[in-house]
């Protein structure tokens, strides 16, 4: 949720708990449902991530088994947690 926070509000440099502040120290009033949103929007990015089989098993899916291999099992994950 911080993260969102950041990305929403860039004029956030530091929070603390549920507040968020500008570089002057001031409080940033911030919209909780906005920043849920966003975090509701872009959590499969988290989920694919970890989902996809790392660099190193990616190139030897493409030596061994060929980019129609290596394709299907993209394809899984983003099937898997679609956007």
């Amino acid at each position: 949720m911080i993260d969102a926070i950041y990305k929403l509000y860039p004029q956030v440099v530091r929070t603390v708990g549920d507040e968020a502040f500008d570089a002057d120290g001031n409080l940033v009033t911030y919209d909780q449902a906005a920043v849920q949103a966003y975090v509701d929007a872009n959590a499969y990015r988290e989920k694919r991530a970890s989902a996809y089989p790392s660099i190193q098993d990616q190139l030897d899916l493409l030596y061994h088994g060929g980019y129609d291999a290596w394709k299907a099992a993209i394809t899984a994950v983003k099937e898997e947690f679609p956007k």
